[in-house]
């Protein structure tokens, strides 16, 4: 069976879950390692009251016995401690550059709380905790994958695909650099621009997006299909990544910079020897492509970054109407953050690592994770044999 996941919930409902379905039997499954991106999650600077009142921590009702998954769907549940949804009162003003009008719309509510609940970025708890689980998956077979911020706001932080390597020789140090900040970016000289491009924008009731970039290390290649469309990698990462709330842009590699430059300074020569990372039979003398050619890993570093347009709820709300009346209106207000990048951050990291643990999955077999293994060394064993007669 395929790995697969899905979620549930709302914002002020009860919990938020998710289930996964089709991981492995026999991993033990570290629940630090998803409480702490749970925990990652809710941090960085500009975030809001919402973060104060949860303190989230994974419980998991099925899949795993003695803390070793069984091969049967996991259920992940992360409890909201505000779960006041029918006492939320109505919210007619709809906000503009959130789904609250397409949404009412859509299901013929003149009550944007009837969208809003399932629609906020709540959800990602869910996604984060499923996202973690297959990261400790992927970390069993030397896959890491880290995110962190390029730009707040306008600020840049770094350049894109400029930490790539340092992430790559060493992503648990890179991991440990981004945390020691607020802002999930792997060093601290941009640290004070970030926060007074932040403070001013909470000042003037205003909001801020940005940019994040997520690496993968270890990848082996050979994931993905460039035989079907809908199986090819990098279009499957773009829709998990846009698929998060507030995300309006996604690049691999290079991204939107290729299309300005000739193709003989955009596509990577291929050398004959073996490079000292990666395990394919041969080298590239860069990594423009990010990892990916043809909707498949190139067994270089997979590169891909994310675009968060800034959060849609102003508390120096902006013009709208009122879906009761038609009439002019100002956006209602609801507890919200000033800037969620460096959370955006681990979203896109977990998201990430779902859709390369499906491709692992995909590409390996196996009902336990000792096939998966098996399968594994045997496909890596044909690669370092490749020149064999």
């Amino acid at each position: 069976m395929a790995l697969t996941f899905t979620t549930a919930g709302e914002s002020h409902g009860k919990a938020v879950v998710a289930t996964l379905f089709g991981f492995p039997f026999g991993h033990p499954l570290d629940l630090e390692r998803i409480n702490a991106q749970l925990r990652r999650r809710q941090q960085g600077y500009g975030r809001g009251g919402r973060q104060r009142v949860e303190q989230d921590a994974v419980e998991v009702i099925s899949g795993l016995r003695r803390g070793v998954t069984l091969g049967s769907p996991i259920t992940l549940v992360v409890p909201n401690r505000d779960h006041r949804i029918d006492l939320a009162p109505a919210l007619p003003n709809v906000r503009p550059g959130h789904v609250d009008l397409a949404g009412c719309l859509k299901i013929g509510s003149r009550d944007a709380r009837d969208v809003l609940e399932r629609a906020s970025a709540r959800e990602t708890a869910g996604r984060v905790a499923a996202g973690a689980a297959c990261q400790d998956l992927l970390a069993a077979f030397g896959i890491q994958v880290v995110a962190h911020a390029l730009a707040i706001g306008g600020v840049d932080a770094a350049l894109p695909g400029a930490l790539a390597a340092r992430i790559g020789s060493d992503p648990a140090a890179a991991v440990a650099a981004r945390d020691a900040g607020e802002f999930g970016t792997l060093d601290r000289a941009a640290d004070a621009a970030l926060a007074a491009a932040i403070d001013r924008a909470k000042a003037a009731g205003d909001t801020l997006g940005g940019t994040v970039e997520v690496i993968a290390t270890g990848l082996p290649p050979g994931l993905g299909s460039h035989n079907h469309w809908d199986q090819r990698l990098d279009g499957r990462l773009a829709q998990a990544l846009m698929s998060i709330q507030a995300i309006k842009g996604v690049e691999v590699g290079l991204g939107a910079e290729a299309a300005r430059m000739p193709g003989s300074r955009v596509h990577d020569p291929v050398l004959p020897a073996a490079p000292a990372h990666g395990a394919g039979p041969f080298a590239r003398a860069g990594n423009n492509a990010g990892g990916l050619e043809g909707g498949t890993t190139n067994g270089e570093l997979l590169v891909v970054r994310a675009h968060m347009k800034p959060i849609s709820t102003l508390m120096a709300p902006l013009p709208t109407v009122d879906l009761r009346t038609g009439a002019a209106a100002m956006a209602s207000t609801e507890r919200s953050d000033v800037c969620a990048v460096p959370a955006a951050a681990i979203v896109a990291e977990c998201a990430v690592a779902l859709v390369l643990a499906q491709a692992l999955l995909e590409k390996t077999g196996g009902d336990s994770v000792a096939e998966v293994r098996r399968n594994l060394d045997s496909y890596l064993n044909t690669l370092r044999n490749w020149r064999e007669p």
